[in-house]
């Protein structure tokens, strides 16, 4: 039976988080086949956070995982975007109609 997670990360993806993030990651994806993250409450991200999340996604595929982002904020968005990682992961971005109004006015 296939076993699924979902992990609310509700802080910071940055350097200063990055070491427990990881524990906290890599312990999710050793108890399921299926970690869903949902990045909706991330304050903000850097290279370390980006770096733990293709951390996260490379061990999900060695290990025959599946590693989702299932929801993201603009935060998260901008950033996987601009460092063009959005097709990486593979995951669908909702941009709410609120926040697309804005981007285009």
């Amino acid at each position: 039976m296939s076993t699924v997670e979902r992990l609310l990360l509700d802080s910071e993806l940055t350097i200063n988080h990055a070491l427990p993030l990881k524990q906290q990651l890599l312990q999710a994806l050793e108890r399921s086949d299926t970690l869903e993250l949902d990045l909706s409450q991330v304050s903000d991200i850097d290279t370390a956070g980006l770096q733990l999340l293709l951390l996260a996604k490379r061990e999900a595929a060695r290990g025959n995982k599946r590693l989702a982002i299932v929801a993201h904020n603009p935060v998260v968005r901008q950033t996987l975007d601009f460092c063009n990682l959005a097709s990486y992961f593979g995951d669908p971005m909702v941009i709410p109609a609120q926040e697309s109004e804005v981007q285009r006015g």
